[in-house]
């Protein structure tokens, strides 16, 4: 007998793939939850076309993308109460649902108006379908912890995918066919996203509550999210940061929100969004850091396609097409960041990805007129690897430790907090490069605005890559597995 260490026999190491059964429910909800991805990008192309087909300004017919916003907002906070009532079976095909009777309404729309109510009930189905989409991923998956970040590089496929197809299939049917068409577009999908679900979801209807509402609290966040947001876009749409459309609603829905923090606070597990969890330094620290992300990403989609057609002449479609690396970039780095983080944690490589897309970014604040596409479009391939890579830990990390009842609401405040960073993104470049723009009469003048513009996201990607040291480490694997957790607070209620 030896007792050399060498000879000892290996640990086994913890099984990392996915169970069939698992990933079964993770493409059931990829394919329904795909048509509201790709809707947001399909409209946001269209706005000049439907104001001229509408005949009215485009600062009305902007309320399209504005009222589907302010809907989500008032949507995402209700997603946990709902799901503990009804079933995540059930309400994801009710979502659905309603989503595919609002593409439907939109497409029939008689004028601006009628439009713009369509969108808001097919953003109060979007707003209950992207949180729910990760929270019954993560719940089909049970006690493992391990192999978390494949799952979550395949759930977030959608939020790659849309912003490559939703503008070319938006062009094209701009192109060949009538506007109804950007509505229509996403029924097929709906219906298949909706049989798939009654089909092969998992019946969840015996973990059904009796959950009363939090009805203080859905007045204080809900309309205070939706004000925030209704601030923060007015900025984006030409309003000055000192006026009456943007500050009134930006302060009021402030003193709602602070209002529900402290409502939450007092109130515990009956809060509609439980806050207290931000205090478990996985989910406070994703949240802290989505954030940022929000701001870097969505930020960078006002300026690009309009990079491309304002400074270098080309129409809807083809910025589109010119915008497609980014979303190449984005694929390709799902797979491998799935993987790395086992190896190297959620810290390390979230601050690799928010390096990487800092780097993309800056081509463009350097830019000039003779810059050549094929060097920009090789950036956005770099950026879009970056953000590729980025979401992945910081969904990943958001859930690590939490029970099968607690993953609702950290999956309602992950999104909030990404919704709000990425408006307030927006609304910072915004006045940044209408600011730069106004007056300004030849392209040197335009092209230093987009450079202050890019130079300012860019910085923003740098401020994320820092806040991603908040981030626990590899170690994070020494948290509570989603079994144990449950394990835990079974006995705390006993």
């Amino acid at each position: 007998m030896t007792d050399n260490p060498a000879s000892a026999p290996a640990a086994p190491r913890a099984d990392q793939r996915i169970p069939r059964t698992v990933l079964s429910t993770v493409w059931v909800l990829i394919i329904g939850g795909f048509a509201g991805i790709l809707d947001t990008t399909i409209v946001a192309i269209a706005i000049d076309t439907l104001a001229r087909e509408f005949s009215v300004p485009v600062s009305t017919i902007q309320w399209v993308s504005t009222a589907y916003l302010l809907a989500l907002a008032v949507a995402i906070p209700l997603t946990g109460w709902a799901q503990a009532r009804v079933g995540g079976k059930r309400l994801w095909i009710g979502a659905l649902t309603l989503f595919l009777l609002g593409s439907v309404l939109c497409a029939f729309a008689w004028d601006s108006t009628s439009l713009i109510a369509f969108r808001v009930v097919q953003g109060l189905g979007g707003g209950v379908m992207f949180p729910l989409m990760q929270s019954l991923a993560v719940q089909a998956a049970g006690g493992r912890t391990k192999g978390m970040g494949k799952m979550m590089a395949i759930v977030t496929v959608p939020v790659a995918l849309g912003p490559i197809l939703g503008p070319v299939i938006g062009g094209i049917i701009l192109d060949n066919l009538s506007w109804q068409w950007l509505f229509l577009v996403n029924v097929p999908v709906v219906l298949v996203g909706i049989a798939l679900a009654a089909w092969k979801l998992p019946d969840d209807s015996a973990r059904r509550t009796r959950a009363k509402l939090d009805v203080v609290g859905l007045l204080l966040l809900a309309p205070g999210l939706a004000l925030m947001l209704l601030g923060l876009s007015n900025v984006e749409t030409g309003d000055g940061v000192g006026s009456v459309p943007v500050l009134l609603p930006l302060l009021l829905g402030t003193a709602l929100v602070a209002g529900f923090v402290v409502w939450s606070l007092r109130r515990g597990e009956r809060s509609l969004v439980q806050l207290r969890l931000l205090g478990r330094r996985q989910v406070g620290s994703a949240s802290a850091v989505l954030w940022l992300s929000g701001a870097a990403l969505y930020g960078a989609m006002l300026l690009l396609p309009l990079y491309w057609q304002v400074l270098r002449g080309e129409t809807v479609l083809a910025a589109a097409l010119l915008l497609i690396p980014q979303g190449v970039g984005s694929l390709a780095a799902r797979p491998i960041a799935g993987l790395l983080i086992e190896r190297i944690g959620p810290r390390v490589l979230a601050m690799i990805g928010f390096g990487v897309m800092a780097l993309g970014t800056v081509p463009f604040a350097l830019a000039d007129p003779g810059t050549s596409n094929a060097w920009l479009s090789a950036a956005l391939v770099v950026r879009g690897l970056g953000l590729g890579t980025v979401l992945i830990p910081l969904m990943t990390v958001s859930m690590t430790g939490l029970s099968h009842d607690e993953i609702p609401q950290a999956t309602m405040i992950t999104r909030i907090a990404q919704q709000v960073g990425g408006a307030f993104g927006t609304a910072v470049l915004a006045v940044i490069l209408t600011t730069m723009l106004d007056g300004v009469t030849d392209a040197a003048g335009a092209t230093d605005a987009f450079h202050a513009a890019f130079w300012v996201a860019t910085g923003v990607s740098v401020l994320a890559l820092l806040a991603s040291l908040l981030l626990p480490g590899r170690g994070h694997d020494d948290e509570p597995t989603l079994a144990e957790a449950e394990l835990a607070e079974g006995k705390l209620a006993s």
